[in-house]
């Protein structure tokens, strides 16, 4: 029903909302409304494409005050548009280089392999908070930014907050304002003290090219907005937890692929990455604003409409991938991914649009933490790990307890006690 308000079946309904409305629609595009605005939902690669062509949808207007108070920051570069956009992107690429992104990974590995050690003895260790906080001890340093070890517990929960609180509206969301408010005043005093000389931030470290970026309009950020996109590089690194802890229940649910990784099968880990990203619930859906009078196939979309692409339809739809609710990281294997094929970080080219600039650090990030926990054996006590699709972002209910960490022995695979399965 096109005239009825979907916001609160979204709140309810979680991942399965657009996916829901798809299966009740006469044609390709979902007609609703959101938040007392007309929506419309795509979904597929061609969806994709038109999606990010900015000649269609514009992203800066579309994103509610809700979304950029907790996950993405006023001002930041998600909310811009044009030039304006490349410029500000331009910032975040040139800290993509090979050279910086293994620097990120040798960073994160040494903090891994530092906390590992600390697992033995029958330490009850949640993966969750533990991963969250081995990719802060990795990040800031190599950002630039000066962390205390003792200061590692709350900087890493208030990073995971800005994440887990952008979809609702309740304690969470509450939690993620007030650690944007903290973490944008601290960063914001960092970047003054880099610009006043008290503070030298290493040559080409995010920090410092945060203080020394010029926007299109040639001036200096704003030393909050600055601040905004220090914690937007900072922020999505730590959001790694929710991949390496989705990788940790497929190695327990599916363990056959364990020994892939832990022979370090460079072809089956790098897909083993991407079927994580694919099968497991992230972003439920984008959203941009229809910038004019849209069809698309042939069915109206008005402007200033709200344009919602189906993430993770897509990553789920039998059109694109064969048996696309079976965990199977081989169909990556030989498959050559189109720009708007795989999309849980943003479709097309990162450099020039909206995909996310930091998916290769992801990747990354993850080929190497991955492949750290198959060469673990451990013990999974008896808990609840159901995924409920219903709660945005999703993870596992008790962040994936393990205990009785140890190297792992030669031909032999991690125990697997009976947990509660996953539903999803």
């Amino acid at each position: 029903m096109p005239n009825f308000d979907n916001t609160f079946l979204l709140l309810f309904e979680g991942y399965g909302w657009l996916p829901a409305r798809r299966r009740g629609a006469s044609g390709e595009v979902v007609h609703t409304r959101v938040m007392g605005q007309r929506a419309v939902g795509l979904r597929g690669p061609d969806a994709a494409r038109f999606f990010y062509d900015e000649d269609h949808v514009e992203r800066g207007t579309a994103l509610p005050g809700f979304v950029k108070s907790t996950l993405f920051g006023h001002g930041a570069v998600h909310t811009l548009d044009g030039t304006a956009h490349r410029v500000r992107k331009a910032m975040f690429m040139s800290l993509m280089t090979g050279e910086g992104i293994a620097a990120l990974v040798d960073a994160t590995t040494a903090a891994w392999d530092a906390a590992a050690a600390s697992w033995t003895g029958g330490r009850r260790v949640v993966l969750f908070d533990e991963t969250a906080r081995i990719l802060t001890r990795g990040v800031c340093p190599w950002a630039g930014i000066p962390l205390d070890d003792a200061d590692v517990p709350a900087l890493a929960a208030d990073l995971v907050a800005l994440v887990d609180g952008f979809a609702t509206l309740g304690p969470r969301h509450w939690r993620a304002r007030r650690a944007r408010a903290r973490r944008e005043e601290w960063l914001g005093r960092l970047v003054r003290d880099v610009r006043g000389g008290a503070v030298t931030a290493p040559p080409g470290s995010p920090l410092d090219v945060a203080a020394r970026h010029r926007d299109a309009d040639g001036e200096l950020l704003d030393a909050r907005v600055a601040a905004v996109e220090l914690l937007n590089v900072i922020r999505p690194t730590v959001a790694v937890t929710w991949f390496v802890t989705f990788a940790a229940h497929a190695l327990h649910r599916w363990p056959r692929h364990r020994a892939a990784l832990r022979d370090g099968d460079a072809t089956l880990t790098e897909a083993f990455a991407h079927e994580v990203r694919r099968f497991y619930p992230f972003a439920p859906f984008v959203g941009g604003r229809a910038v004019r009078e849209l069809s698309w196939r042939g069915e109206r979309i008005p402007a200033g409409a709200l344009v919602l692409l189906d993430v993770y339809g897509q990553n789920h739809d039998p059109r694109l991938w064969e048996d696309p609710y079976a965990f199977e990281p081989r169909r990556f294997v030989g498959r050559r991914l189109g720009a708007f094929d795989l999309i849980p970080q943003g479709g097309g080219d990162p450099a020039a649009g909206h995909r996310c600039p930091g998916e290769t650090v992801t990747v990354a990030l993850l080929r190497a933490l991955v492949t750290r926990l198959a060469r673990l054996d451990y013990d999974v006590p008896d808990q609840d790990l159901t995924i409920s699709l219903r709660r945005v972002p999703a993870r596992p209910a008790s962040g994936f307890v393990l205990t009785a960490a140890r190297p792992a022995a030669t031909g032999r695979l991690a125990s697997q006690p009976g947990s509660r399965a996953a539903r999803s």
